[in-house]
């Protein structure tokens, strides 16, 4: 089997793994082989026969007996030249991608029948398991943005505490992955491969309830887990582990008393380096150290300085990469190389397991590390190292061993960013040949990567940091000397912790220094741009383009380079035997366009520009790709979205272009839900933000997203404020420092926001009116029975089509006032006797527990995000 004929091979496995995105992905995979297998080998004969023809008549015209000289003995082969012919090759593709799909079905996290996810029945699930459950933690705890510790648990044995219709049930056996979150204390001293038992409550993780959410249900499931434990206490002695000691069984009887619940050699010597940096350092200088030299998996890093590298970013610079293993290999080599080929491959490797080890094998790494060893493999072979064949190489065997790692983002980043390194990075150097290396290097290295993975960036997270490549630009200078300084920190600290801790404190100016770069940049205006939703179509077409230059770049550059090597070969011949072979030549030219004009070739191939303008071409294409289809959706689309919220309600108004925010909810709420929202929708500014809610404890949001989104106009509620009255004039002054304007809003206030119409009836309640091109929708804020039935007997109250409250009671007066056609409560709940009467009065009823959010359009009605039995059958 020759080269090509594996590439093929890997490349096809890849396919069919990326084919599991569709259902029918593998059979359509499988179709593709049987007609590749069929046709390809015949156009691809039929490409060479006229390829040699044209290379005969150009050689026949630059030398003379060119036509004696084998084909690929004069110039290299083209892509589609060195593609065999053989069917049996495409056929046998074909089979590995369709086997491939077939194996990542195989692979795929599927819950067994005594899984742990089975306690919690499929439908009415809403009453909490109370459980103790005894198992084995198989990883580091890690601090959540709520201020808890989490870990994943592989069960054994599980106590129901309130037990089940069937009874309380002690000590029955289980197995499952389980996401585990605990109160931080609880979970100090707790390492990975400790056996314990957790007390507290298993939920099953719902789908995403709002559009752009992160979907917490799919990522449990890549990771093999069907149910969260919400855990309140951990019991650390067996005694206390499962209750009714006296019925363990053969099974629980495996368990060994931990003792002392240690670490294991790995996290012993990961725990000695994180506080031999930490010894001598502040936070965040500290952990900064320690997640560049050994990734975020080893500490936990403040999630505000996460969030100021992400926006900035410089996201990369604190995951584990291929930057760590490059610099362990470089050092081994440059330390070992006066001993022999054999040693050296021998130290090397040990210090790639070991780096791969203490960084919890991420993808990015090991996909490093086999590099690296295959980098060592030709050095004892003193055999040259093909980058490109080496990332596929590493690329298959990663994916034999977890096909999953497929759909992993760190896996295909970091794949990405290293093939654009490979590919990209020379041509680059190549123009750039008039700067010194070293500085040439730290222009080219950023842009490479990120022409590479911004495609896939968009299409993940819909959002552009423009100034991403200018700051890894201007970090990484400081990005190096962390680099180098935290790996050589963090040899010492495994040594000796008193030398790694003088070493790191050496590197506190230079954190401090990275971490003012990305706060700066990530705390200025348009520091991440939204571009909408983008297609799968969209992602291929971007990653098209990027092969064209690629491939059209190198294409122009071998003709260049043959052209200027025929003429050199011969230039005094041709002189001398010009008038000798002219009258044959015309002749000859004669007969060839005769031959040319009966048996033409008709060949499909792609645009051919000059190499000046494949870049500026394809730059152009690229931007009309993400920015033309945002343009027209953004200019066209009207659309009104209910946000499935746990406290305050919120509502986001599209208006061709123009977008209104009502209210904003607190802190997590813009976090998790409305910023995810309006970056998916490609709003990069609210033109009117209103606070219905006179309770500044439910809108402490505005800050949040102020600080992300520019508000050109705020509406703010002028009723007394219940807490925070103070924040008025400092959220006022914020919003005129980023060129906004601030209105205070009054009872019977109207807002008109083109075809929308606001009015604040009641500012207390409170009770607000949208018009909402020919519909009306009133919300309606908690009060009490005796204040509705005021509210109702005073006439303000206006018929409305769709009523908006919060799922506590309303009395019949009110409804019988409003008379809705919808009722919308944002609530996971609804009280019943209310829903009684909406049935009763046959209103169609949502609510966002049940349906998540709500998206309303002139043409389409009301559409919800998750699906039940009643909102599939009558929309308004």
């Amino acid at each position: 089997m020759n080269q090509a004929t594996g590439v093929i091979f890997c490349l096809a496995y890849i396919l069919g793994l990326i084919s599991t995105a569709v259902s029918w992905g593998r059979y359509g995979i499988l179709a593709l082989g049987i007609t590749v297998a069929i046709a390809l080998p015949k156009l691809l004969r039929k490409y060479t026969k006229n390829s040699v023809k044209v290379t005969k008549k150009r050689r026949s015209r630059q030398k003379e007996n060119a036509l004696e000289a084998p084909l690929d003995a004069r110039e290299d082969l083209s892509l589609l030249e060195m593609l065999p012919r053989a069917k049996w090759v495409w056929a046998v593709a074909g089979l590995v991608a369709f086997l491939a799909s077939v194996y990542f079905a195989v692979r795929s996290p599927q819950p067994a029948i005594d899984d742990i996810s089975k306690l919690i029945p499929a439908v009415g699930n809403t009453q909490e398991v109370a459980v103790t459950v005894r198992g084995r933690v198989v990883s580091t705890p890690r601090l959540t943005r709520s201020g808890r510790s989490q870990f994943w648990l592989e069960t054994d044995l599980v106590s129901e505490i309130n037990g089940g219709e069937g009874g309380a049930v002690v000590n029955r056996p289980v197995s499952g992955k389980l996401y585990v979150t605990v109160p931080l204390l609880q979970a100090t001293g707790l390492y990975a491969d400790n056996t314990i038992a957790v007390v507290g409550s298993l939920y099953k993780p719902q789908p995403p309830s709002n559009p752009g959410a992160f979907n917490f249900q799919a990522y449990l499931a890549r990771e093999g887990a069907f149910v969260g434990l919400k855990g309140r206490q951990i019991d650390w002695k067996r005694e206390k582990a499962i209750a009714d000691v006296n019925r363990v069984n053969s099974q629980t009887a495996a368990f060994l008393e931990p003792s002392g619940m240690q670490p294991s050699k790995i996290q012993a010597m990961r725990q000695r380096i994180v506080r031999s940096q930490l010894s001598q350092l502040n936070v965040p200088e500290g952990p900064l150290i320690s997640a560049i030299a050994l990734g975020k998996q080893a500490v936990d890093l403040p999630y505000n300085i996460r969030d100021y590298f992400v926006q900035a970013g410089l996201a990369h610079a604190i995951a584990a990469s291929g930057t760590q293993v490059s610099m362990v290999l470089a050092l081994v080599l440059a330390l070992t190389r006066r001993f022999s080929k054999q040693l050296q491959f021998s130290f090397g490797v040990g210090a790639l397991f070991l780096l791969v080890a203490l960084t919890g094998f991420e993808p990015s790494v090991c996909r490093a590390a086999l590099m690296g060893f295959g980098t060592l493999f030709a050095l004892v072979l003193s055999r040259q190292v093909k980058p490109l064949g080496l990332l596929l190489i590493a690329a298959t065997i990663l994916l034999l061993v977890n096909p999953l790692w497929i759909w992993d983002l760190g896996f295909q980043l970091s794949f990405l960013a290293t093939l654009g390194l490979i590919v990209t990075t020379p041509p680059l150097m190549a123009k750039l040949d008039w700067m010194p290396p070293a500085i040439a290097s730290i222009v080219v290295v950023p842009i490479a990567a990120s022409v590479w993975v911004l495609p896939l960036l968009l299409y993940v997270f819909s959002v552009v940091s423009p100034y991403s490549i200018l700051v890894n630009i201007i970090a990484a200078p400081l990005l190096w000397i962390l680099s180098i300084g935290g790996m050589v920190s963090a040899l010492a600290g495994l040594i000796f912790p008193p030398a790694g801790s003088v070493l790191a404190q050496l590197l506190d100016y230079p954190a401090k220094g990275l971490i003012a770069i990305a706060q700066y940049f990530s705390q200025l205006p348009g520091n991440s741009v939204a571009v909408g939703q983008v297609s799968v179509f969209q992602l291929i077409a971007l990653y098209s383009l990027i092969c064209w230059v690629w491939i059209g770049g190198r294409k122009k550059k071998e003709e260049g380079s043959s052209a200027t090597d025929s003429v050199t070969d011969v230039t005094d011949r041709r002189r001398k035997e010009e008038k000798r072979r002219k009258p044959e030549a015309v002749r000859g030219k004669n007969q060839e366009k005769g031959k040319g004009k009966k048996g033409k070739s008709r060949v499909i191939a792609l645009p051919s520009f000059s190499s000046a303008w494949i870049l500026p071409l394809a730059l152009v294409a690229g931007i009309s790709i993400i920015v033309l289809p945002a343009w027209h959706v953004q200019s066209s689309l009207f659309q009104v979205t209910l946000l499935a919220t746990s406290g305050e309600p919120v509502l986001v108004i599209q208006d061709r272009g123009k977008v209104a925010l009502i209210n904003s909810g607190d802190e997590n709420t813009v976090r998790f839900t409305v910023l995810p929202f309006l970056q998916q929708q490609g709003v990069n500014s609210v033109n009117f933000a209103i606070a219905t809610h006179g309770h500044l404890g439910l809108s402490s949001g505005w800050g949040k997203l102020l600080a992300r989104l520019p508000i050109k106009t705020f509406y703010d509620n002028n009723a007394p404020k219940q807490i925070y009255r103070s924040n008025n004039q400092e959220f006022m002054t914020a919003v005129q420092s980023r060129q906004g304007v601030y209105f205070p809003l009054e009872t019977n206030s109207t807002v008109d926001m083109g075809a929308t119409r606001l009015q604040l009836v009641n500012a207390e309640i409170p009770v607000v009116e949208f018009l909402v091109g020919n519909r009306t929708w009133l919300l309606v804020g908690e009060m009490t029975p005796e204040a509705q039935k005021k509210l109702a007997a005073t006439g303000t109250l206006k018929p409305a089509q769709v009523l908006w409250w919060s799922g506590k009671a309303l009395t019949a007066e009110l409804l019988s006032a409003v008379g809705p056609q919808v009722a919308i409560a944002s609530a996971d709940e609804i009280d019943p006797e209310t829903a009684a009467q909406l049935r009763q009065s046959k209103t169609q009823i949502f609510w966002t527990g049940r349906d998540g959010a709500l998206q309303w359009t002139p043409a389409g009605g009301f559409k919800t995000t998750l699906e039940s039995e009643e909102n599939q059958t009558s929309f308004l």
